[in-house]
Order: C-alpha cells, then structure tokens, then sequence
C-alpha cells in the first residue's frame, strides 16, 4: 500500500486503541484493502469497526481475529484493516465510533462528491459514446434512450425542429421507454406556449405538474393533451443546440405520470446529454454532406461505358455503404483511334472530397495519355512523372490494360493497384500483373506485359472495397472474388449475379468504395 504520512498517522493512532485490560500495548497487524473491499467492507463510512466473522475470513483467511478497525484513506479508494488475535478490551469499537462521529460531515461530503463524480462520469461516458459516431439515426436514438434512463422518465422522445408553412409543425424522431405506436395517432406537437421555449431555444423548461402551468391547454383544439395521449403530469423539455451555428436541432421531452419526478439534477443531466447530442448531430450533418458531395463529384466524373463492338462491358461504381472512405476509386473505358480499348481503374490513397479530386486528376491525365495511343507502360510512366508531389503523402494505384482486337492480346501494365483476373476458356481464373510496379507518383518504370484474350475470355478489374474491410483480410477477400467467379460466368444474367456477389463478399457493408469493370470478348461483330 502507498504510503501516505497522514493516514499513516491515522493508522499508528488507531493501533495505539489495541490494548488488554491490563493496559499493555497488543500485537497488531495490517491488511491493506483495494478499492473494491473498501467500498464491500466500509461502504460510505470513513472507520469501522469489523465483527462480521464471514468478512474476516475473506480478508485475513485462517486467523482467529478477536477485533479489527477497518479505516479508508483520503482518496476513498484505498484503505487498511487493523486487526489483532489478543484479547483485550473494548477500545476498538469506541475508537471507530468516536472516528465515525468526528467525520461524519466529511463523510457526508465525500458521499456527496463520489455521487456526482459518478454523474459526471455517466454523462463523459454517454457524451464520448454519441460523438463517437456518425449516423444520425443511431446518435438521436441513443441519446433518447440514455436521457430517458438518466433522468427516470416514464417515456422520453425527440422531435426535430421542422416547421411547416404553418409554423407549428414539428417531427417525431425517436421514442424511449413506450412503443413508437404509442404516439401513431397523434399529430406532432404544435407550436403552443408550453413547446415554444424548447424549440425556440430560449431555455429548459420543467414543471413538477404541467397541468397545472399557467400555459398549458391553452390551444383549441384538443386544450391540452390528445385523448388518449400518454399521462404526463411531470414535464421535462430540453432544447438541442448547434454549438457551431446556434441553430436549435430540435428538443428532448420526457414526462412522468407521476407529479415532482424530475429534480435540478435530472435536468443537469438531460442538458448535458442535449449538449453531447447537437455536438455529434453537427458531426455528423458535416460528415454527410462532405460525403455526399464526394459521391455525387465521383459518379459526375465517372464515365458510361461506350459500345464496344465484339465486347460486353459491365461496369459498376458503389460508394461506400459505411465509414468514410468514399470519393477515391474510378473506373474508364477508353475507345482508342486504332480500334483498340483501353480498360482503367484506380483507387486514390484517401477519402472525401479532396480523394475524389486528385481522382478527376489523374482520370482525365491517363484519358489524355491513352488517346495518344502510347503502351500502357509509358501511359503510367507518364502519369506518374505528371502527378509526382501533386499528392503530398497520398497515392495513386493505376491498372492500365488495351485489348487489340486485330490479334487478339492484352497488353497491360500496373502501378501498385491489385492484379486483375483473366478467364480463358477452359481454363481457371488466373491473376495477371501481380505487384509489376509501385503506385503512381511514386514509382517511374512501369513493366508491360502481354496475355491472350481470345473469343470466350473474361477480364475482371476491380478496388480493393470489394475484397477488403476490417473483419477480413486482403488475401481471404481474393480467395473468396476467386471462388465466385464460375459463378459469374454461368449466369445468364450477368449483372444480377455481380449484384449478388457483391452482397455476398461485403456482407451489405462495405465500407470503402467498389468499383469493377468486367469484359467478356463476346467475338461477334469484331472488325
């Protein structure tokens, strides 16, 4: 046990109260107690005299204790058990008693002091929890559920500030505590003298009896609440506040059948829970907008896919379902002057708006490269040598692939992206351009290589969100696209089975960006 000169002190003093009859000082001994035996052993007291023979045991196993004081330290964490095995008189117990007297408005102070650190500690922990996430749906409905539970509320919802061209409408979003039925019928609350201060955001409103508040029922035409409506006799309105607009988001209402439910310390804790909950709506307003415009820029500069004669070209772009990471991935489909077809896609180190930006970049940079028909080693070579610094620490990973038609080939090269897969017929899938090069703007020489690709092949080129997240690793996701294509390619509808292998290897979750481009050389029509 850390030593402490003070409770040091406190201890030599109380060992000094272990004596015989005759006066004679006795042998004593020290247990020191951790935080859980302080708190099962002293409770709130601050000294103790310990008789429960079941506890001793526990403490001191096998010694026949004949009395023992069980003292906390200041931190009330942390604390001693004095004990001995002589017999002597009663000193002990008047010891601990007088010890207990003198503290007693200490230990109503501490008792006190622990109470609202748990509070403080509930309410950090719920405030963490909420800002730690970035679905609205999930954020109001747990900061409801927590408000309802914190403050002992028979129900508790939230309504957000959505007026109509009325000015008096508003719109139920969660419920705690009761079923979301039990307000099915009823309209949403009106912008009456008893609603207005919580959406208005002019301050928390709390009445042991709302019934009885001079502005309660005062609107035609239900004077009061609905038929039917929930009892709600004590009232607690909490408005949620953008702390970086002062926009009111909306308000938290709970209500009590009973009268007086609700104390200056539950409304402490449902305006902390308010607070926490704007903070995380903003959050998450940010991050959805920031999310939608990088979608929205990602599919703007996403290309439909041209005919090709003596091809099928199935192409698909799914922003990320979860998490941020969208914006970055692309994909083209490049007819050449020659006859030939160029097949792109890469993905952008990064996320967000600035991801889906350095992607338009580099797309519009290897378009450009690729009608001047160069070899996709110097098509990469390059776009690599253009975009060098122009990242700061991201990157670029490019497979870069051109089917000639006149005999049949496929030349490709790669810069750090992950391979592709080629099908021949009568043959299994086989990964091509496995780790040729690093990614672009950071590497400078690119490898080409050629693979047959005769009448009947497949060419897969897909992102890394398709075969990636954080519950699998890089190489079983493979493993997996690898055990899916037979499936694939007996499909008679192609598009449908890529849906359902999608599903299948994300789990309905991904989140990172897919992108996939799947030729099939169909042979008919080809020049």
């Amino acid at each position: 046990m850390t030593s402490r000169p003070e409770f040091d002190a406190v201890l030599e003093a109380v060992r000094g109260a272990f004596a015989g009859r005759d006066g004679a000082p006795a042998a004593t001994a020290v247990r020191s107690l951790g935080p859980a035996e302080v708190r099962a052993v002293l409770g709130d007291h601050l000294a103790l005299a310990v008789t429960d023979r079941t506890v001793l045991e526990e403490l001191v196993p096998g010694k026949e204790i004949t009395h023992a004081i069980a003292v906390a330290a200041d931190d009330g964490e942390h604390g001693a058990l004095v004990y001995t095995t002589e017999e002597i008189g009663e000193g002990p117990p008047a010891v601990a008693a007088a010890i207990e007297a003198a503290t007693a408005g200490l230990a109503a102070t501490v008792r006190r002091l622990r109470s609202e650190a748990a509070v403080l500690d509930a309410l950090h922990s719920t405030g963490r929890e909420l800002t730690a996430q970035l679905d609205i749906d999930r954020i109001v409905q747990d900061a409801t559920d927590a408000a309802t539970k914190a403050t002992g509320a028979g129900f508790g919802a939230f309504f957000y500030n959505l007026i109509d061209e009325f000015g008096e409408s508003y719109t139920l979003y969660t419920i705690s505590g009761v079923p979301r039925a039990a307000f099915a019928r009823f309209p949403m609350p009106r912008n009456t003298d008893v609603f207005a201060p919580t959406f208005d955001g002019t301050g928390t409103v709390r009445s042991p009896d709302i019934t009885q508040d001079p502005r309660f029922g005062k609107n035609a035409p239900h004077h009061g609440m609905p038929e039917g409506h929930l009892p709600v006799c004590s009232y607690l309105a909490v408005s949620a506040i953008s702390p970086t607009s002062g926009e009111v988001l909306g308000g938290f209402f709970f209500g009590h059948p009973e009268p007086g439910r609700f104390t200056a310390r539950h409304e402490y804790l449902a305006e902390g829970i308010a607070a926490y909950s704007a903070i995380a709506l903003d959050n998450a307003r940010l991050y959805e907008r920031e999310r939608t415009l990088a979608t929205e820029l990602s599919r703007s500069m996403l290309p439909v896919a041209p005919p090709t004669p003596g091809l099928d070209v199935l192409t698909r772009y799914l922003p990320a379902a979860t998490g941020s990471k969208v914006g970055g991935d692309w994909f083209d489909v490049i007819r050449l002057p020659s006859g030939a077809t160029a097949f792109v896609i890469g993905d952008v180190v990064g996320h967000g708006v600035t991801a889906a930006t350095v992607m338009g970049q580099v797309r519009t940079a290897v378009r450009s490269y690729a009608l001047l028909e160069l070899p996709p080693s110097e098509v990469l070579r390059n776009v690599s040598e253009l975009t060098t610094g122009l990242f700061g620490e991201s990157f670029v990973t490019c497979f870069y692939a051109v089917h000639q038609p006149a005999d049949g080939t496929l030349a490709f090269a790669n810069a750090g992206h992950l391979p592709a897969i080629l099908i021949r017929p009568g043959e299994p899938p086989e990964q091509i351009g496995e780790a040729l090069a690093q990614p672009l703007g950071v590497g400078s020489v690119f490898p080409q290589r050629t693979a047959g690709f005769p009448v009947g092949a497949d060419l897969v080129l897909y992102t890394d969100g398709l075969v990636e997240s954080r519950t699998r690793d890089l190489t079983l996701g493979i493993e997996w696209l690898l055990a899916g294509i037979p499936g694939l390619l007996a499909a008679d509808d192609l598009e449908t089975a890529w849906d359902k292998l999608v599903d299948e290897l994300t789990r309905g979750r991904h989140d990172d960006d897919i992108a996939v481009i799947h030729v099939r050389h169909r042979g008919e029509d080809t020049p």
